[in-house]
């Protein structure tokens, strides 16, 4: 008797343990002038989530206002210059503008930009090949519904895409060749090497497609909609878990030309739920 009330003292140990290591996934409220939304971050994004919650403890979204509103696309927020104290803007010794980012924690096809979910904004592709996030910045996705046909442009909208940029490496890989077949005026010479180029391009990205939605994603997109054509680009690393009403009334603000709300929004206070 004593050994089976030994074990089970044991085995309710390593329940607790468990509960307590477990633990429960991070949640922030966002008090805004148009409500609360409330949100989770993953766990498995760690960098961005910690990232998050330091810049909520330290007030960085404290009065920040939603500076890009897309309609049936996506609310961003989080820009610390907006805040009505504004921000110091970290420079260069030249006097350039340092863009603050963090590591990419891209984990898809496991998170991907459905209706609901909190990314990273962050700088494109040309300026930022690591996909780095911003640090401060960050949107929240409310997205349309998209079938299948959609989904087909999407993934063949993203091989054209990066055949293209791979090409145009090439084209640089060979400069010179193609430099001496101009000076020697063989346009044969020239258009054969390109041909070669754009099909071996063609090639390597068949070989390795950018993205292929599977199945289940296909699914989601087609009943709650999103933003599959952001996916596998940007870091998601939460969604909202109350709210959803709020954001949708912010996402149907009229905005000008740049897409900047015309009723102001902002984040009032922001806090990690205890």
């Amino acid at each position: 008797m004593k050994n089976i009330i030994a074990i089970l003292l044991w085995t309710c140990c390593l329940v607790c343990m468990g509960c307590t290591d477990g633990g429960q996934e991070t949640e922030v409220v966002l008090e805004t002038t148009a409500g609360e939304i409330r949100v989770k971050l993953y766990d498995d994004t760690p960098g961005h989530r910690d990232n998050f919650v330091k810049n909520v403890q330290d007030g960085m979204y404290t009065g920040v206002t939603f500076h890009r509103v897309v309609r049936d696309f996506m609310i961003q927020t989080g820009d610390p210059k907006t805040r009505p104290e504004g921000y110091p803007v970290k420079t260069t010794a030249e006097g350039d503008t340092i863009t603050e980012r963090i590591p990419a924690e891209i984990v898809w096809p496991k998170h991907f930009n459905k209706r609901g979910v909190l990314a990273a904004a962050r700088d494109g592709d040309d300026v930022n090949p690591d996909r780095a996030s911003d640090k401060f910045q960050f949107y929240i996705v409310t997205g349309r519904v998209c079938q299948d046909p959609d989904m087909d442009a999407f993934e063949l909208a993203r091989v054209q895409r990066d055949t293209e940029i791979l090409y145009q490496k090439k084209q640089l890989e060979n400069k010179e060749k193609l430099e001496a077949l101009r000076q020697a005026r063989d346009r044969e010479g020239v258009s054969n090497l390109l041909e070669k180029l754009l099909d071996q391009a063609k090639w390597e990205v068949s070989e390795n497609p950018p993205i292929t939605y599977p199945a289940d994603l296909r699914r989601s997109y087609g009943i709650r909609g999103g933003a599959p054509w952001l996916d596998n680009e940007y870091t998601v690393f939460g969604e909202v878990v109350e709210g959803m009403k709020v954001v949708e009334a912010i996402q149907k603000i009229k905005t000008n030309a740049q897409e900047v709300p015309l009723k102001e929004v902002r984040i009032v206070k922001a806090y990690v739920v205890e």
